[in-house]
């Protein structure tokens, strides 16, 4: 039933229970004057944090993956740092907390350290920038320091004579992870990522598919394999 006693530092002599009533009740009067005054600046919390108040992001990361987020020398971490604005910390349980005073800058902080870590797994699609073209393949770049292999028999549902007759360094396209080896090498496939996503590549005209087998012997492919 409200308060039922009250504990002094400083005894005084004389303080009667009418005098504690007054107090208390002039107390109360005045909390409840600064809570009508607050309540009619800011009826309740905010939608969002004032732009000037700091953010602080979490999220957790292998803990094998922190190289990658620290780079030689400190050369990525300081580059994401340099370039958002941001505070980050990197804990050995692989915690990472990120702090800024802009939320735009905090999420692409965040989203660059997901990237470098992210593991990619069989049947994820990326954009892939194509960074090399070889003999028997082209090499796209889909997430930050991570290149998979699309192999020429994988550029196209037809027979693709030169992988740079398809794709050429600098181009965007869209790819899907076909496996991962034992070494961590990534295998792409443009066909299958056009097929699967529904937008089937068209086929190249007739004069460009391979002969009949029949007629044409042996078909002679590199192998579907790759080294870095």
């Amino acid at each position: 039933n409200g308060i039922t006693a009250i504990q002094m530092d400083v005894k005084i002599d004389g303080v009667s229970p009418t005098m504690f009533e007054r107090a208390l009740a002039q107390a109360k009067t005045a909390r409840l004057n600064i809570l009508e005054k607050i309540t009619a600046a800011l009826p309740g919390p905010r939608a969002e944090l004032s732009r000037w108040a700091p953010r602080i992001y979490t999220m957790h990361i292998n803990p094998d993956k922190i190289r990658s987020v620290i780079g030689p020398g400190g050369k990525i971490i300081n580059q994401i740092i340099d370039e958002t604005g941001v505070t980050i910390d990197i804990e050995d349980s692989g915690l990472v907390v990120i702090v800024s005073k802009e939320e735009t800058a905090a999420k692409k902080a965040l989203e660059w350290v997901d990237n470098l870590t992210h593991e990619v797994k069989p049947g994820e699609f990326f954009k892939g920038k194509i960074t090399r073209i070889l003999d028997f393949g082209a090499f796209a770049e889909i997430l930050p320091g991570q290149e998979g292999l699309i192999h020429i028999s994988q550029l196209a549902d037809y027979h693709v004579d030169k992988v740079d007759d398809v794709v050429k360094i600098g181009d965007i396209v869209p790819v899907k992870v076909r496996n991962v080896d034992e070494l961590g090498r990534i295998n792409l496939s443009l066909k299958d990522a056009q097929t699967d996503g529904g937008k089937k590549q068209p086929s190249k005209p007739a004069k460009h598919r391979p002969a009949d087998r029949r007629q044409s012997g042996p078909n002679h492919r590199r192998p579907d394999n790759h080294r870095r």
